[in-house]
């Protein structure tokens, strides 16, 4: 029985959620200024666990095209994001992440073909506006260079986003194998970085290997698998604007663990926030989202996509 688009959205709504606790436990439980490492901690193990458990590798193209998005979405996006965690405060990162929903829809435009509609791009921009009232508040300074890889990892997963979705996934491959190929392949990118620009991997305490373990089997095998399950089902605007939900349970989880104050302004923020994610729900007008299966291959789409993503690649 093919499951109904709420249920689907509930299910992916879950990673976004779990992705929420990532700063708290960066902070709280882990080695400091090892954004390598610790990229390398959550992608790796997790990469190679489902790949057991799928049993499946890339065939022709695939490598090349694993690899990509093994790169935006996981070798470049882990590192990038917990070096914006370690070197400015969360709210800070989160403000900038939230700004994906917006770089999503233009991209949608350029490679999926979808036109942006203005209520995508005013509800991108309220979902915006309602994190940085959540989050701004406790922001602190600004740090340059975590402001940029903050907008760099930002700007790494929207991509990401998007080339899943228009490259699909190859018959008879599920979103298990697929989350597997990126993230073994992200990965086994991040070993030798790790390796040679951080230094022998640190000594763990109790706390950080629970936290390694966390991060590697909750917090992505499961969430990235449920991220792409619901790519398959979903529209690259639809899944993105589930997003603002990881700031907003990084708010709560301050509020509710590290006792942080929780306002009027940040509480109208959050609503601002949670409305715009449910009006990024409703199904693009004209398109209709097939949920009794997943994404096809380009092949079954009648199209002849490549990696090439140039000239009328584009146009496509």
């Amino acid at each position: 029985m093919a499951a109904t688009r709420p249920t689907v959205i509930a299910l992916t709504a879950l990673a976004p959620v779990s992705w929420g606790t990532t700063y708290a436990v960066t902070t709280e439980f882990l080695p400091p200024d090892r954004p390598l490492f610790t990229g390398l901690m959550r992608a790796l193990p997790a990469g190679l666990l489902l790949l057991a458990l799928a049993r499946v590798l890339p065939r022709g193209a695939w490598w090349a095209k694993a690899a990509v998005l093994g790169v935006l979405n996981i070798g470049a996006f882990f590192p990038l994001l917990f070096l914006s965690a370690y070197r400015m405060p969360g709210g800070m990162a989160a403000v900038v992440g939230s700004l994906g929903p917006l770089l999503v829809v233009g991209l949608s435009a350029l490679l999926l073909g979808q036109r942006p509609a203005t209520r995508s791009v005013l509800t991108g921009a309220v979902a915006a506006l309602g994190v940085s009232l959540v989050v701004l508040e406790a922001a602190g300074a600004l740090d340059v260079l975590g402001v940029l890889a903050a907008v760099a990892a930002t700007a790494s997963m929207s991509a990401g986003t998007v080339l899943t979705k228009r490259w699909g996934r190859p018959d008879g491959v599920g979103p298990l194998a697929l989350t597997a190929w990126q993230l073994t392949a992200g990965g086994l990118l991040l070993a030798p970085l790790a390796l040679l620009v951080e230094g022998a991997p640190p000594a763990l305490d109790g706390p950080a290997t629970l936290g390694y373990l966390y991060l590697a089997l909750a917090n992505t095998a499961l969430a990235y698998w449920l991220w792409f399950r619901g790519i398959a089902r979903l529209s690259a605007t639809q899944v993105t604007f589930l997003g603002p939900l990881s700031p907003l349970t990084a708010a709560v989880i301050g509020w509710a663990a590290l006792g942080e104050a929780l306002g009027p302004v940040q509480l109208a923020g959050m609503a601002l926030a949670f409305g715009a994610t449910l009006a990024g729900q409703r199904a693009p007008r004209g398109q209709a989202v097939a949920l009794s299966a997943p994404f096809s291959s380009a092949s079954k789409n009648g199209r002849k996509d490549s990696m090439d993503l140039t000239g009328p690649a584009l146009r496509r």
